[in-house]
């Protein structure tokens, strides 16, 4: 099948790479780490004006509420960025939603905060590959887009929130809210390798805080009347982490607390990390967590609360969100590109789009790489690159009943 007709060619013709290029530079300039609330103001303004073209409704969206247990084990609340949306044509019968975000890794006093040119394709700067490239190929794809009469009678929704990068909690139930019957979904992290490779199949994530209350005592004179949360913490952390299974990994990161070294410490935070494969794996592992805390407070006469959970559920590949991978493979041979794939360990807000039952490639930005480093680039020539691509899905997607 020949998708390039003349329309669509044309639209994508008019995609500027080097305006893309200009664009994400001043964007990558603006430190906009999970954290640094100012700069987050700053791209959402950013955003609204590069935006304010498109014929719907632009808002900035209040977080949801979100709490974390800090090393004294309170529990604290989270401050977070607002959330951009754009909203066109919310009466069309077939509509998408498009997603990125605003935020990296990078806070606002780290040393990383100047672009570089590797050579003359090869950009190294922060947010320039995760994410600010991705946001401008959004950008340009759906002003292409745009141009075309048939596109006119398709809608979609646009999210760039402010927390993807600390596992999107603030932003899930706007997510889950957006993607409620769309047809298919976008997401523009970048490519999973510089040559522009695809994430398939995801493993789920969960982040977990265990806070242990024990009781002091003197080490010396009567330490039998000490009940020790760290041992208990520890205990914990060598039982989870034998809770690990094919389709599923755990990870004891930390353990904060304890006391002077002739006292019984009473109180030990333990964070950990999980990585299932399926969402039955997830099932299976927090009843064997509850079980498990449930031993140790009875063998060690400690309080044990949880806090936290699965953030980003398992993402498997059905039959409608293959036929979006292979749409993307066909759009890609027709424009020059080869597209592959790969299943990954790696989680975004795909995870939760594809929790609702629509079929997403999250992978859609830009090709480049050592993301959450000083050393990410981005790949210059591949913001047009990818921005046909996009183009020529949503297209499809809006043209075709592919799905």
């Amino acid at each position: 099948m020949n998708r390039l007709s003349g329309p669509l060619q044309q639209a994508i013709d008019t995609i500027d790479g080097a305006a893309m290029l200009a664009q994400v530079e001043r964007w990558a300039r603006i430190n906009s780490g999970t954290a640094n609330l100012d700069g987050l103001a700053r791209m959402a303004q950013e955003l609204s004006e590069a935006f304010s073209t498109f014929p719907g409704e632009i808002t900035l969206e209040e977080p949801a509420p979100v709490t974390a247990v800090d090393a004294s084990g309170k529990e604290t609340a989270v401050q977070n960025g607002k959330h951009f949306v754009l909203r066109v044509r919310p009466e069309a019968e077939r509509r998408f939603i498009l997603t990125g975000h605003m935020d990296t890794v990078f806070p606002a006093d780290h040393p990383f905060q100047e672009l570089t040119w590797l050579d003359d394709e090869v950009l190294n700067g922060p947010g320039t590959a995760d994410m600010k490239g991705g946001l401008a190929i959004i950008l340009a794809s759906l002003t292409a887009l745009e141009q075309i009469e048939a596109w006119q009678q398709v809608g979609y929704d646009v999210l760039i929130n402010a927390d993807e990068e600390t596992g999107s909690l603030s932003s899930a139930p706007l997510i889950e809210d957006l993607a409620q019957g769309k047809y298919a979904a976008l997401t523009f992290e970048p490519a999973a390798t510089p040559e522009g490779s695809l994430a398939h199949a995801r493993g789920g994530s969960g982040n977990y805080s265990l806070t242990v209350t024990g009781k002091s005592a003197h080490a010396g004179r009567n330490p039998h009347d000490g009940r020790n949360a760290i041992v208990a913490a520890a205990t914990l952390a060598v039982r989870l982490k034998e809770l690990q299974r094919e389709d599923i990994s755990v990870n004891p990161a930390k353990i904060d607390g304890g006391a002077a070294n002739n006292v019984v410490p009473d109180h030990a935070v333990l964070r950990f990390n999980i990585r299932p494969k399926e969402p039955a794996a997830a099932e299976r592992f927090e009843a064997e967590m509850h079980a498990l805390i449930g031993e140790v407070k009875q063998a060690q006469e400690v309080d044990i609360t949880v806090h936290g959970g699965i953030s980003r559920p398992p993402k498997p590949v059905d039959r409608k969100a293959q036929a979006l991978f292979d749409l993307v493979r066909e759009c890609g041979a027709e424009l020059g590109q080869e597209i592959d794939w790969k299943s990954t360990g790696g989680v975004c807000d795909g995870n939760n789009i594809a929790a609702t039952g629509v079929p997403v490639v999250d992978t859609m930005g830009v090709r480049g790489g050592k993301i959450h480093s000083p050393d990410e680039f981005m790949i210059a020539p591949s913001l047009a690159e990818r921005a046909a691509l996009a183009a020529m899905v949503l297209h499809g997607l809006a043209t075709e009943d592919v799905l």
